[in-house]
C-alpha cells in the first residue's frame, strides 16, 4: 500500500481536515471520487473525513455552530462552513495556550513536519510579543533523554545496540536495531526499526529501552523493511493469536475500553468478554494483576497457569525466612 493511497497518521488527517472546508467551500457540488484523487485519499477516507466534519465548529457546538453540508447523490457542497472562512483573531488565553501546544507538538517523536511545527510556533510567538513569551518548559512525559537520544540516531541514520525489556515475554535482550522513524501511540513514544536478531521490522517502546549506544556505523535497513500501518493502534489483535474468555466484574469494565475485544456479553451483574493476546505468558500475568472481580473461562490452559502461580505466591508467604537468609530464595522462580 503506498503512502498515498493509505497514510492514515493522526498528523496526515489533521492536515487533511484544515484543507478540506476550505477546498469544498471552492468546489460545491463536487464529486465524492474526483475530491477523493484530488486530496489523494480513499473515497471511503473521505466519506469519514466528511463524518468527522459534522462534529467539528464552534464553541457550543449546538446545531447553528457545527459545520454543515447537503449531499446530493456522490456530490457534496458545505452550506455552513463554521466561520472557518474569516481571519483568526487570538485572544492571549488562546495564543499562550496554541504556543504550548505547538511546543509539546515540537517534543513529539514522528512528527511529520518538524520544521513546519517550529515556523508555525515561531510566527506565533512573534505576533504575541510578551504575552505568549512566558518561560514554559514543555516536555514529553518518560524519559525524554532517551526519546531525545533516539530521535538524533533516526535523524542521523545511525544503527543503535539496544537492551530492551519485553514485557510480554517478560525478558530482557540485547539487539542492534537499524531505526526507521520515531513515532507516538497512546501517549507513548516508539521507535520503529529493523531489528538485525529477529530479521524483521519491530516497535520499540522507549520508556522499555533500558540502555542504548550509538554505533559507529550507518542503519542498514534492507530493501523489504517498511514501516507498519498503525491507524489502528500498535496491538492488531488477528485470528492466529490466542483467544481467551473472562468473567469480569463491575470494577474491572475497563478492559473493554482499554483493550480490544471481539466480543461482550452481559451475565447479571458480571460481563464475560472474549480477546485476542499475544501468547498465554503475558495473558498469566495480566490477570494475576487484576482484582478479585475476573475469572479465567478459557483457555483451561491459562486458568491452570493462574492457579499454579497464584498457588505459589501464597506458599512464599508462609514459608519463614531465616535471619541472614536471602529472602528472595524463598521465592518460588515462575
Amino acid at each position: 500500500m503506498s503512502a498515498k493511497a493509505g497514510t492514515r497518521t493522526s498528523a496526515d488527517r489533521l492536515a487533511r481536515l484544515l484543507n478540506l472546508v476550505p477546498y469544498l467551500l471552492a468546489r460545491p457540488g463536487i464529486e465524492i471520487a474526483e475530491a477523493a484523487g484530488d486530496l489523494g485519499v480513499t473515497e471511503r477516507q473521505l466519506r469519514e473525513d466528511l463524518e468527522l466534519l459534522w462534529v467539528c465548529g464552534l464553541p457550543g457546538y449546538g446545531p447553528g455552530d457545527l459545520i454543515d453540508m447537503a449531499f446530493d447523490g456522490d456530490r457534496v457542497t458545505i452550506t455552513y462552513d463554521a466561520g472557518i472562512d474569516r481571519p483568526l483573531r487570538l485572544t492571549p488565553d488562546e495564543a499562550l495556550a496554541l504556543v504550548v501546544a505547538l511546543r509539546m507538538l515540537a517534543e513529539t517523536p514522528g512528527v511529520a513536519n518538524r520544521e513546519a511545527v517550529e515556523r508555525a510556533l515561531a510566527k506565533i510567538e512573534d505576533a504575541g510579543g510578551d504575552l505568549v513569551a512566558a518561560p514554559v518548559e514543555v516536555r514529553l512525559p518518560g524519559d525524554a533523554r532517551r526519546v531525545e537520544q533516539l530521535r538524533a540516531a533516526v535523524e542521523g541514520g545511525r544503527a543503535l545496540r539496544i537492551t530492551y525489556y519485553t514485557w510480554a515475554r517478560d525478558e530482557t535482550t540485547e539487539r542492534v536495531i537499524d531505526p526507521l522513524r520515531m513515532l507516538m501511540s497512546d501517549s507513548r513514544a516508539y521507535v520503529e526499526a529493523w531489528c538485525r536478531r529477529a530479521e524483521a521490522v519491530r516497535l520499540f517502546r522507549a520508556d522499555r529501552i533500558d540502555a542504548v549506544t550509538e554505533l559507529d556505523e550507518p542503519a542498514m535497513v534492507p530493501p523489504q523493511a517498511r514501516p507498519q500501518d498503525l491507524s489502528e493502534g500498535v496491538f492488531r489483535p488477528s485470528p492466529d493469536l490466542p483467544l481467551i474468555t473472562l468473567r469480569i466484574g463491575r470494577g474491572e469494565r475497563w478492559i473493554t475500553e482499554y483493550y480490544p475485544c471481539e466480543r461482550v456479553e452481559s451475565d447479571g451483574e458480571q460481563w464475560v468478554v472474549w480477546l485476542r493476546v499475544t501468547d498465554l505468558g503475558w495473558a498469566r500475568r495480566f490477570v494475576l494483576g487484576l482484582g478479585s472481580e475476573v475469572t479465567v473461562l478459557a483457555p483451561a490452559e491459562l486458568a491452570e497457569q493462574v492457579r499454579d502461580s497464584a498457588v505459589a505466591a501464597l506458599e512464599a508467604y508462609a514459608t519463614p525466612v531465616l535471619p541472614g537468609a536471602d529472602p528472595a530464595a524463598a521465592v518460588p522462580r515462575q
